[in-house]
């Protein structure tokens, strides 16, 4: 009896050890996002600009989104400053766990490493890319009144006027080393004309001012300023991209009217998400199918669309690659336009 006893509780205890050891191993070998179901409590989605520009107005169209697609709420949060630099650092340091993402632009992820000496994160090195979400022309504009009383009715006036009244015009931007800050430098570069440079803390502000008179011109991107456009309170005078927008088919682009100096001028602005460098491949593999079938929907296609907006969605490799040549091609841009950081 104790004989058979002892034998039994031996087998048991080997059992349960066994059991206990492939239990170990197969949560040592399962990917740290698995030992809970992603998400389980809400996403951050870190906008490094002011409420009502166009990186905002896109995380706002996805977040909706990626909020029914997992049944968690992911939270748009504006953290504006230095040219997008506070937010995109924020996101940089931030744990890589899934649950603070970054909407980042072409002046976080493309222009910034060229124009701030000290920049404090890599855009590369810090981050993982998830998707390109959408690429948008800017649009060079002016205060409608403004445009009115100085007789601007395109391009060439502008120029014209802005070679004979040096100083006298200024230029409104979402920040400095951000693309509405570099297209305007690029125009005046290669126009050999002035306007003061006044940076503000994203489209939403300078926008504000704008259409209140004390800011003359701005190279925006297109959403942020097609409600204003259609209102009539802006005027606009073309846009930056090398195509006309199919969202604006009757205004021409820089170079269609710009004359001689501006032949080739390109100026493009895109966003996309981005994660802190580390964080696991099937979480950005999730967000990133999701985000592409999102802006697949009609509903969703068509807003962007009218907006000004291209929608992508793109794999997480392609993305990847865009960044890596945006770094080479604004690089470039600073270097001739001699823009510098106000």
């Amino acid at each position: 009896m104790i004989s058979f006893f002892c034998s039994s509780f031996r087998t048991h205890r080997r059992t349960a050890l066994a059991a206990s050891v492939a239990t170990a191993l197969t949560l040592m070998a399962a990917p740290s996002w698995a030992q809970g179901t992603w998400p389980t409590k809400p996403v951050r989605i870190v906008v490094p600009f002011a409420a009502g520009g166009t990186t905002d107005i896109l995380a706002r169209a996805v977040a909706p989104e990626l909020s029914k697609a997992f049944g968690q709420q992911f939270i748009v949060d504006n953290r504006a400053g230095a040219g997008g630099n506070v937010g995109a650092e924020l996101v940089a340091r931030a744990p890589n766990d899934g649950y603070t993402l970054l909407m980042g632009t072409v002046g976080t992820h493309g222009i910034n490493r060229a124009l701030y000496p000290k920049l404090p994160f890599d855009p590369i090195k810090d981050f993982a890319p998830i998707t390109l979400v959408a690429a948008v022309p800017n649009v060079m504009e002016m205060n409608a009144d403004k445009a009115k009383t100085l007789n601007i009715h395109n391009v060439q006036d502008f120029i014209k006027y802005a070679k004979a009244n040096p100083g006298k015009l200024n230029m409104a931007s979402s920040g400095s080393g951000t693309s509405i800050h570099l297209a305007g430098e690029l125009f005046k570069s290669m126009t050999g004309t002035f306007m003061a440079h006044i940076p503000y803390k994203g489209s939403g502000p300078a926008l504000l001012d704008m259409v209140g008179g004390n800011a003359d011109v701005m190279f925006d991107n297109l959403p942020s300023s097609m409600a204003q456009i259609k209102a009539g309170k802006l005027t606009a005078l073309a846009v930056t991209s090398a195509q006309r927008s199919p969202a604006l088919p009757d205004i021409p682009t820089v170079a269609e009217v710009g004359g001689p100096s501006l032949k080739g001028y390109e100026a493009s602005s895109w966003f996309g998400l981005l994660a802190p460098a580390g964080t696991s491949p099937e979480i950005v593999n999730r967000i990133q199918q999701e985000v592409a079938k999102s802006l697949s929907t009609p509903a969703i296609k068509e807003k962007m669309l009218a907006q000004g907006a291209i929608p992508s969605g793109n794999s997480s490799a392609d993305f990847a690659k865009l960044i890596a040549s945006e770094h080479v091609k604004w690089a470039k841009v600073v270097k001739d336009s001699g823009a510098k950081v106000d």
